[in-house]
């Protein structure tokens, strides 16, 4: 049974993470591929509370976001490595206090435009029925959402990163079909992936509705608190149905219902050159050998997004 691994584009390279560990792999300015690897100590092994269904995903979430930001300084360090450089990239890691800045930024500005602002759009319109409130809040949302990958996927900066992205799901694609592990055999899987993190936030919006359905049209600042302090369980909601989904991709209903945000990959992923896939595997190798060191007394099996 493969172990099960997820991962995020970086600059210039891509990070795999299983349960217990996280690697990252960057292309240097100089050709060579640099490798950080390190362990996962996950609140969730400690008790059992925080594997309870939901809770699990508010975890989760937080994980991810806060080694995807480690991951993205040590990338962005080696990536502008000058080639005589002989300093250690890697060490150049943000401090926790930086982690917690740059998360507190990034969830403030995705509440702020996918959250809270369709829903005071919302409530200029002249809608006084609770059901459709909602659901047009919904439409604006995901119209926003979509509208904003569009955008970002015009940006020619943007191109590799997302060349890194569909590297990493082809190769996680590979590994979970028993392929070996060659840039060649690799480029054969699809660049789409059921637990990206693209279809993960899709659904996050599509949940909300139904959620918000339970409360109608609110007052102005109770659409806010509401907006605000229910985006934990929608997004614990929403990480179950991706779990769910990676263990059912031989079931139609639900790889069906999961196509919209296949789809949307496309605007997040571009075909990437064997080079690209190289750095791919060698994260993907690197964490794959830490977890067979793990032994299975201390890993907890964590799902884990692509």
């Amino acid at each position: 049974m493969s172990q099960p691994i997820g991962g995020q584009a970086v600059l210039e390279g891509v990070m795999m993470r299983g349960p217990s560990n996280w690697a990252v792999a960057v292309r240097k300015p100089n050709g060579q591929i640099a490798e950080v690897c390190r362990p996962i100590e996950s609140v969730m092994k400690r008790h059992w509370v925080f594997r309870l269904p939901v809770v699990r995903g508010v975890i989760a979430l937080g994980e991810s976001l806060a080694i995807g930001f480690r991951a993205l300084s040590i990338s962005a360090n080696y990536a502008a490595q000058d080639e005589n450089e002989e300093a250690e990239a890697e060490q150049a890691e943000l401090s926790r206090g930086a982690i917690i800045f740059a998360f507190l930024i990034a969830i403030g500005f995705a509440i702020s435009v996918f959250k809270v602002g369709p829903a005071l759009l919302a409530d200029l319109l002249p809608i006084s029925n609770g059901f459709w409130f909602v659901l047009v809040e919904g439409l604006i949302r995901v119209t926003v959402f979509v509208a904003y990958l569009f955008l970002i996927s015009l940006l020619p900066d943007l191109r590799r990163v997302f060349q890194y992205h569909a590297a990493e799901h082809k190769a996680i694609n590979a590994y979970e079909a028993g392929e070996e592990l060659t840039p060649e055999n690799v480029q054969r899987y699809s660049l789409l992936h059921v637990r990206c993190g693209t279809a993960f936030l899709l659904w996050v919006m599509v949940i909300a509705i139904f959620v918000f359905a339970f409360f109608g049209r609110l007052p102005w600042y109770w659409l806010i608190a509401t907006r605000i302090l229910l985006l934990p369980v929608i997004a614990g909601l929403a990480y179950e149905l991706i779990r769910f989904a990676g263990k059912h991709t031989g079931n139609r209903v639900v790889m069906t219902l999961l196509a919209p945000g296949l789809w949307l990959q496309r605007l997040t992923t571009r075909e990437p050159t064997l080079d690209q896939l190289e750095v791919s595997i060698r994260a993907l190798r690197e964490v794959l050998a830490l977890e067979q060191r793990t032994t299975a007394g201390e890993a907890t099996q964590v799902e884990v997004m692509a």
